[in-house]
């Protein structure tokens, strides 16, 4: 093995959702505009509470994502409203998703060179978890899906 140079990696792996690009903000600032939503009935504080805990519990049930995220406000929203929420504020909670899903793939500083770069050196891996659909759509509307070799959504 005299000569050969060993790359120190045999493949370079990564997480999507912010590794990549900026996700949480899209959930932070829906949370804010689900609280002014809700602001007649509770607290900020009392929603977020109520909302993490019908997150966890739907976890199982919905799995990660915008989707799962989306059926716990509605159900947070019944719940907290004891059942009076109206049919247009629970279409506003939808319309919340809506841009979500829709929402510009932002990436962070530096990975629009990088990864390319990293890409003609290495084989490179992208491991995401959550909603198969939203996820394939966001790997595609961020620019660089297609320097990863290997993609996994769990």
């Amino acid at each position: 093995m005299t000569g050969l140079k060993r790359k120190p990696f045999d493949i370079i792996a990564f997480d999507a959702d912010d590794t990549l690009w900026h996700n949480e903000t899209l959930y932070t600032s829906t949370k804010d505009r689900f609280f002014q939503l809700l602001a007649k009935y509770h607290s900020p504080e009392t929603i977020a509470s109520q909302l993490e805990k019908t997150e966890l519990r739907n976890l199982d049930h919905f799995g990660y994502g915008i989707k799962g995220f989306t059926l716990s406000m509605i159900e947070t929203a019944i719940e907290m409203t004891g059942g009076r929420i109206l049919g247009s504020d629970i279409q506003k909670i939808i319309d919340f998703a809506r841009e979500m899903l829709s929402a510009n793939i932002q990436l962070f500083e530096h990975v629009q060179d990088t990864i390319p770069s990293l890409a003609q050196e290495y084989p490179l891996m992208l491991i995401t978890k959550g909603d198969l659909f939203d996820q394939e759509t966001k790997i595609a509307r961020s620019g660089i899906g297609g320097y990863f070799t290997h993609v996994e959504i769990v």
